[in-house]
């Protein structure tokens, strides 16, 4: 009954730009806090970012802050990740997940996770 679908996944180069989304259906989407996940070949799956549902209060990976951005529209049940400045190590299968609410970026209390959209940054 409840899915998750990430797209707006694709190639770009270093230095680009790419918009993800999730878009959530059979949820109460306004009751969970989403996070993102990444996961490269060989390496173990890391959190990105998160947002919470309860204030909106948003949390970035080291890694990632200052060029990611992540916001939600309950509105269209769906959570974004701007994604500015790529790098190569950028790459990866970005997946999705809901859950109870952020401690930093992970997410506690997961229940659903999407498939995940690839990311490729190559020059």
């Amino acid at each position: 009954q409840v899915q998750l679908v990430e797209s707006g996944g694709g190639l770009v180069q270093p230095g680009g730009s790419l918009r993800l989304s999730c878009a959530a259906s059979g949820l109460t989407f306004r009751y969970h806090s989403i996070g993102w996940f990444r996961q490269a070949p060989g390496k173990e799956r890391g959190g990105v970012s998160c947002i919470s549902n309860s204030d909106g209060s948003t949390y970035y990976a080291d890694s990632v802050k200052g060029r990611f951005t992540i916001s939600r529209d309950n509105a269209k049940n769906t959570v974004y990740l701007q994604m500015n400045s790529l790098k190569p190590e950028d790459t990866a299968i970005y997946y999705c997940a809901a859950g109870r609410g952020c401690l930093g970026t992970e997410l506690f209390g997961v229940n659903y996770w999407g498939q995940g959209t690839q990311v490729t940054v190559s020059s």
